[in-house]
C-alpha cells in the first residue's frame, strides 16, 4: 500500500492590510447604445427602410451637436419571422380554437398585427453614440426616441482618460496599504519586508458611491450605475507583507 504523508503548512510571520483611495474627476463624455428597427415583407425592403430610418435618426442627433465621427455602427441583422409550421398546425382535438376578439391563434395571419405578419422581415441596426456635451445627453436621448429609435442600454458617463484615473487610484491605494502595514509593524516592534501577496479591486461610479457604500457595503459592486456629474474611482488593494 502506498504511504501518504501529512501535508505541513508553513506559516509566515507578517501582516495583511487593505489600502483604499478615491480619485474624483468630472465626466467628460457619455455613451449611448441605440437600436433602429424596421419591418417589411422582404429582406431588401427591410434593409432599405432601416437605412432611411437610421439616416433620419443620425440627422436628428447631429443637429444637437453629435459629430458624425462619434456615431459608430456596431451590428446590422435581419430576422425572418416566417413560420410555416405554425401556419400548418390544426386546432386542439381537430376543433377550431377561438382566441381573443374571436380570432384563431393558428389562423393564416388575418388576426395578426399588420406590421408583423408571417413572412415579415425585421432589420435591426445597433449604433453607439458618443456625446461630448454631457449636459445635453438627456435632450439627445429624448430626440433619439422621438426620431423612432430605442435606447438599447443605460447611459454611461466616462472620463476622457480612464486609464490615468484608474492608475492614480490604484497607486494611491497601494501606498495606503504600505503605510498601514508599516504602522502596524512598528506598533508590534517589527519591520515590514517584501509583499508576498497583493489583490486589487476598483469601482467606477458617480459621487454617491462613497456614501452608499458605508451604509450598504454589500449592495454595490463593479456594476454600479453611472450618472452624469462627478465620477469616482474607488480602488482597494489588499496586501500581505512578511516580517524579515
Amino acid at each position: 500500500m502506498p504511504s501518504y504523508g501529512l501535508r505541513t503548512q508553513i506559516q509566515v510571520e507578517g501582516v495583511t492590510v487593505t489600502g483604499e483611495a478615491v480619485r474624483r474627476i468630472t465626466s467628460e463624455n457619455a455613451e449611448l447604445l441605440i437600436e433602429v428597427t424596421s419591418t417589411a415583407s422582404s429582406t431588401a425592403q427591410a434593409l432599405r427602410d432601416n437605412q432611411a430610418k437610421t439616416a433620419q435618426v443620425t440627422q436628428a442627433v447631429t443637429q444637437l451637436g453629435v459629430q458624425q465621427a462619434d456615431i459608430q455602427a456596431i451590428s446590422l441583422k435581419v430576422q425572418n419571422l416566417y413560420s410555416p409550421m405554425m401556419q400548418a398546425l390544426p386546432g386542439y382535438g381537430g376543433m377550431p380554437q377561438i382566441g381573443q376578439a374571436g380570432l384563431s391563434p393558428f389562423g393564416t395571419g388575418s388576426g395578426l398585427q399588420p406590421e408583423v405578419q408571417f413572412g415579415s422581415y425585421i432589420a435591426s441596426n445597433t449604433l453607439r453614440l458618443i456625446v461630448r456635451e454631457v449636459a445635453r445627453v438627456g435632450e439627445i436621448a429624448d430626440m433619439i426616441v422621438r426620431a423612432g429609435a430605442t435606447l438599447a442600454g443605460p447611459l454611461r458617463f466616462r472620463a476622457a482618460d480612464e486609464a490615468t484615473a484608474r492608475k492614480a487610484a490604484l497607486e494611491a491605494a497601494a501606498k495606503d496599504a504600505r503605510m498601514k502595514a508599516e504602522t502596524l509593524a512598528t506598533a508590534s516592534g517589527k519591520k515590514v519586508g517584501d509583499p508576498i501577496a497583493i489583490a486589487e479591486d476598483i469601482v467606477v461610479s458617480n459621487g454617491m458611491y462613497g456614501a452608499a457604500r458605508a451604509m450598504m457595503p454589500l449592495s454595490f459592486g463593479a456594476g454600479a450605475p453611472d450618472f452624469v456629474g462627478e465620477l469616482e474611482y474607488y480602488a482597494r488593494v489588499s496586501a500581505s507583507f512578511r516580517f524579515p
